[in-house]
């Protein structure tokens, strides 16, 4: 009699073991289901209010007026600057590099900060138009930059900047900024 109950009790207990072992069984396929869907899926950011109406920013390609809006605070950044503010100038700037490019784009920053220290030379830029390409992640902005000696004037010209970016985990980065140079200032 006690060799049939303990029988019943094995049994019992082989038939729970087996239910707990399904039951972790589907849960472990559960979990890998859920991970690999929320790790397939876009992640979105709403912006709001940069702009007259709320920008959506996705990891699965940066939008025009997303590259728009980023290009037009660089380039104001970048290009309006005063030998008062150069470090701070310069800081801000390369928060915004690209970390594959942050020592070249430091080097030329570097450059511009060397010529301009102990001077009276300011620049501001005023944006008259701008392209922007989101596929290759690549800005233009035109626009007249005027040089000041003081509170003097001494040129006044139109330019045209080209920004390249990069765009990984939701974080749109500067690689690189030039002056493009127009037909006629080209040299042979």
């Amino acid at each position: 009699m006690l060799a049939d109950i303990a029988h019943q009790r094995s049994q019992s207990l082989l038939r729970q073991r087996k239910v707990l072992l399904l039951a972790a069984a589907a849960s472990f396929v559960t979990n890998i289901a859920l991970f690999s869907a929320l790790s397939s899926k876009d992640r979105e950011i709403v912006l709001q209010p940069i702009a007259t109406r709320p920008l959506t920013i996705s990891s699965s390609g940066v939008e025009a007026d997303y590259l728009e809006l980023v290009t037009r605070d660089v380039a104001l950044m970048l290009l309006n600057r005063s030998p008062a503010g150069l470090d701070y100038w310069m800081e801000q700037i390369l928060k915004l590099a690209d970390p594959a490019a942050h020592g070249a784009l430091k080097a030329e920053l570097v450059k511009i900060v060397t010529e301009q220290r102990g001077s009276d030379v300011s620049q501001a830029f005023v944006i008259n138009g701008m392209t922007v390409d989101p596929k290759g992640l690549t800005s233009e902005v035109e626009g007249d930059l005027k040089t000041f000696v003081g509170g003097q004037v001494i040129a006044s010209e139109t330019k045209r900047f080209r920004f390249g970016w990069n765009y990984a985990g939701l974080r749109l980065s500067l690689t690189s900024f030039a002056l493009v140079h127009s037909p006629k200032e080209a040299r042979p």
